[in-house]
């Protein structure tokens, strides 16, 4: 049986090309690398062709596209044959809309608010503007309305099989609603000239047997829909009979027959810009067709949970990752029912394994909810990357990003102007309901109805640019003493940039921010408005400081990328090696079971990539000089039209890291540049500086891809190549030492090393998608085989080939196996280190009764490599590390010398015995 705590996991992206079978056989690799538990992609029905499983469109099934419930099978069995454990990423916030596959959000459309499934969207009904009945808006055209309809885009079809009526836009299906059925007949039979003929006459009767207002009805619907396909002659009658309302430019009569029906249907069909003005669904941050799903409704938990129970129940099942937790209503209440399902499928026995995704912001505490083991790990990446830059470095690269963008090195002017640009364009939707919303609860009592929309949406935009976190965390019963101090702090800073008359407004949105309206004594107000005023924005600021942080700013604020990761600080500092120290202790107290991520499918780039930026702290003047001199090289290539220089500097200042970070170990990449290129595309329309997504400026992207081309054309760059390939080889070499120390600190810090797949080669890959590319585990498994015994001299002079970091890899996780308790339940004690390098060394001990691991780790390593030249002489290394208390074989006295334990190469995990146990209370396992 695998441990209920994973010792370590490894991530597997499971698509189409790579499904339940394949994963099925990496499972002995994996063993053999010494990973106890597989955590997988979403394995639910997604939409077809899905590259990634968030798209589900079906909770109570597995993905036929990965094998299905029988691929699944298999790979449990493989999983069991070789006792590791199944973490499965679970889609609890969204599900995927519009084309014709998910069964909830048709049935929607087809019946509107009347729906069982009605319930189960977060849809705002009567926001529609000029329209007698509620409606949800599709936003699926890629043309106006009226041109889609003139063009023919829009069909009206009739399934034969079901005996339904659809309208079609390409591959989006629109059910019409029943009670338009009759109608549909007789248009049908009369276009037709079939009232005289048996299914005729039939048509019609069946048509009249259903008079009046929403008829049939949801009851009466499976019998019409029956008889009608039962009826002989009724699909070639209606065929015919649809013509009356196939549209085109020149048959304005039937344009006009479609246009009506349409009108008339639960749904408003609009071109796809409307979105972010006038959708009225909760989506996942802005993608149209990712529809928020409301699982604090309880049937709709039930439902979408309903295969995880059994799963668990069945024993097939031992973790969980919740995806986007922050989407949710109230993810307390979500934590709580999912310990109750969990516990009532394997009982109270043992732990389940439950890690969310939370990206908390710098020195933001993560919240205790009930059976969560902790984060995906995002935050702990981050401090490992500012342990291991240079924060001397860091200073001058402050400066020549100062003089790149001629800007100040701060973040917070940029993520302000990248929160106000989301709200114009891309959330001015969601952001409207929350207006309007507030509207109504202050037009509900006569003290505060003076407070007019357009003030309140002025106030509450404040608000919004100044809350400095993802989202709080209030319930129904209020918020918490941190969450209020949030909120008031926020309120604040929005007052003191308020220019006109206060009155009273913004202790009006704190009180309904923090549900304060509803107390005792207080002017009443409608307590369902307030609550969901006050629990829709917690869903609201998540997705706005997402868009704009991680989507925007990270994309514009270039000083070092390497800290421009998912969760991270773009202008941080670094971080003293007491202050990682303090960190990781309060860790061991705290969440000593939460994963630790160095990548992740969403990471900004690969973990290796990252560490070799990282390194241009180390030689900021040489780089600075480097960029200088490339600049001149490349300006021939660049592209000027008037104003436009394409690409930006700051931009092209970016493209230089991205290069040396990417930059192929062993001769070419066939497809490098095409990479480059994708990701500069990508980059430069997250950015949203002189292109988008909306609004794509085809020149400037011409531009950028030319020069990229250019500049790596040999033919045309060759001086600037052989110094970019010159330099590149040292901060490989750099970035290869730092990888090393990032991969020793992952697998030896409090908390469980998730591997993301493929990592255990150097990772030099790019943002999703190029970092979801296919694996080579073949080349993988029999470079393990090969390295039972290795030759840690050989594979240090031969470390481009990724073999010396696979082959550390398996010998970490070999001590996590061997010393599992000690990496389970040890303690995280600080080790002094002495000597004039005493400030490259991280050394500290993780301690479980008497049994220790001593974990010795360098970092900074310029100045021991001739700046990236030579692999390290640890001879030079003057340091000692004080081990007293502490005994192993081959280890004599108190001191550990540095060049002792950097025999192999720089970084060591020494198995250790304490001289006395030290017993400490620790928390149980959270079940």
């Amino acid at each position: 049986m695998p441990s209920a705590i994973p010792l370590a996991t490894y991530r597997l992206q499971l698509t189409a090309d790579f499904d339940f079978d394949k994963a099925a056989a990496v499972v002995p690799y994996l063993n053999a690398l010494g990973i106890t538990h597989l955590y997988a992609s979403p394995v639910m029905k997604a939409r077809k062709g899905s590259t990634h499983g968030y798209d589900t469109v079906d909770h109570s099934q597995f993905n036929p596209e990965l094998g299905g419930e029988a691929g699944f099978a298999r790979l449990s069995d493989a999983l069991k044959q070789h006792d590791l454990g199944l973490i499965i990423d679970f889609v609890p916030n969204h599900v995927g809309v519009h084309f014709a596959d998910n069964p909830w959000w048709l049935d929607v459309l087809e019946w509107g608010q009347t729906s069982p499934h009605a319930l189960a969207f977060d849809i705002d009904w009567d926001l529609l503007p000029h329209r007698a009945r509620g409606g949800v808006l599709l936003p699926i055209l890629g043309s106006s309305y009226g041109e889609a309809l003139e063009r023919g885009d829009i069909a009206l079809r009739y399934d034969p099989d079901e005996g339904s009526f659809s309208a079609w836009y390409f591959e989006h299906r629109l059910p019409i609603a029943p009670e338009r059925y009759g109608e549909l007949l007789r248009m049908s039979v009369k276009e037709a000239d079939a009232a005289e003929t048996e299914a005729g006459k039939r048509l019609l009767s069946l048509a009249a047997r259903y008079t009046g207002l929403r008829r049939p009805n949801r009851k009466e619907a499976p019998g019409f829909k029956a008889e009608l396909k039962e009826i002989a002659g009724s699909a070639d009658i209606i065929a015919r009979g649809l013509d009356a309302y196939r549209s085109g430019k020149d048959r304005p009569a039937q344009t006009l027959a479609l246009h009506h029906l349409l009108e008339r249907q639960n749904y408003k069909l609009g071109h796809w810009r409307l979105a972010s003005s006038d959708i009225n669904y909760r989506r996942f941050f802005d993608v149209n067709g990712l529809a928020g799903l409301r699982v604090e409704d309880a049937s709709t938990f039930a439902a979408t949970h309903r295969l995880v129970k059994q799963l668990v129940a069945d024993g097939r099942l031992q973790g969980i990752r919740l995806d986007h937790i922050d989407g949710l209503r109230d993810p307390a209440q979500y934590c709580q029912r999912l310990r109750r399902l969990v516990r009532d499928a394997q009982g109270n026995t043992k732990p389940f394994y439950t890690v969310i995704e939370k990206i908390l912001c710098e020195h933001e505490k993560l919240p205790h909810f009930a059976g969560i083991q902790g984060t995906t790990g995002y935050e702990w990446m981050n401090v490992i990357t500012q342990v291991l830059v240079d924060a001397k470095g860091l200073e001058a690269l402050d400066e020549t990003w100062r003089q790149i963008s001629n800007r100040p090195p701060r973040l917070a002017p940029y993520v302000k102007d990248a929160k106000r640009r989301v709200l114009e364009t891309l959330l001015t939707s969601e952001f409207t309901v929350l207006t309007r919303l507030l509207a109504r609860i202050a037009n509900g009592h006569y003290s505060t109805r003076d407070f007019s929309a357009d003030s309140l949406r002025q106030a509450l935009e404040l608000y919004v640019l100044h809350f400095p976190v993802y989202r709080t965390y209030l319930t129904h019963s209020g918020p918490t003493a941190l969450d209020r101090k949030l909120i008031d702090d926020t309120i604040a800073h929005a007052r003191a940039e308020w220019f006109a008359a206060d009155e009273g407004i913004f202790d009006f949105l704190r009180d309904a921010l923090t549900m304060d309206l509803l107390k005792p004594g207080r002017p009443p107000h409608s307590a369902p408005r307030v609550r969901r005023f006050a629990l829709k924005v917690q869903q609201f600021t998540g997705p706005m400081m997402a868009k704009s942080l991680e989507d925007t700013a990270f994309y514009q604020f270039h000083r070092l990328l390497a800290l421009n990761e998912v969760g991270g600080d773009p202008a941080s500092h670094g971080l003293t090696i007491p202050a990682f120290h303090e960190a990781m202790r309060a860790r061991a107290r705290e969440w000593p079971q939460g994963m630790t991520a160095t990548a992740t499918h969403d990471t900004k780039r690969g973990e290796d990539a990252r560490a070799r930026v990282a390194a241009l702290s180390e030689i900021p003047g040489e780089w600075t000089s480097a960029v200088s001199r490339w600049k001149v090289l490349n300006a021939p290539h660049l592209a000027l039209h008037g104003n436009l220089r394409a690409p930006s500097a700051t931009f092209e200042y970016m493209l230089y890291q991205t290069l040396l970070g990417a930059w192929p170990l062993e001769g070419r990449d066939a497809g490098f540049v095409e990479r480059i290129q994708a990701y500069a595309l990508k980059a430069a329309r997250e950015g949203k500086e002189e292109t988008s997504w909306l609004n794509p400026h085809e020149a400037y992207e011409t531009g950028v891809r030319d020069f990229i081309e250019k500049i790596l054309d040999r033919a045309l760059s060759g001086e600037f190549l052989q110094a970019l390939q010159t330099l590149a080889r040292r901060v490989a070499l750099l970035g290869a030492l730092n990888s090393l120390s990032q991969l020793t600190l992952k697998a030896t810090l409090p908390g469980v090393p998730d591997f993301y797949q493929g990592t255990e080669y150097w990772d030099l890959s790019l943002v999703d998608p190029d970092n979801r590319r296919l694996v080579d585990f073949a080349a993988r498994q029999a470079a393990l085989g090969s390295l039972e015994v290795p030759d840690w001299s050989g594979l240090t002079k031969s470390w481009p080939d990724g073999q010396l970091k696979l082959a550390w890899t398996r010998r970490l996780l070999k001590l996590r196996n061997e010393l599992a308790d000690v990496f389970a339940q040890g303690d995280y004690q600080p080790l002094v280190v002495r000597g004039a390098h005493a400030d490259h060394v991280i050394a500290f001990s993780r301690r479980h009764g008497r049994a220790t691991a001593i974990v010795v780790v360098g970092r900074q390593f310029a100045p021991f490599t001739q700046a990236g030249r030579e692999w390290p002489t640890l001879e030079g290394f003057d340091a000692t590390v004080d081990i007293s208390g502490y005994t192993a074989p081959g280890l004599a006295g108190n001191e550990l010398p540095l060049a002792q334990a950097f025999r192999d190469f720089p970084a060591a995990v020494i198995e250790a015995r304490a001289a006395s146990a030290i017993r400490h209370a620790r928390k149980p396992a959270r079940a």
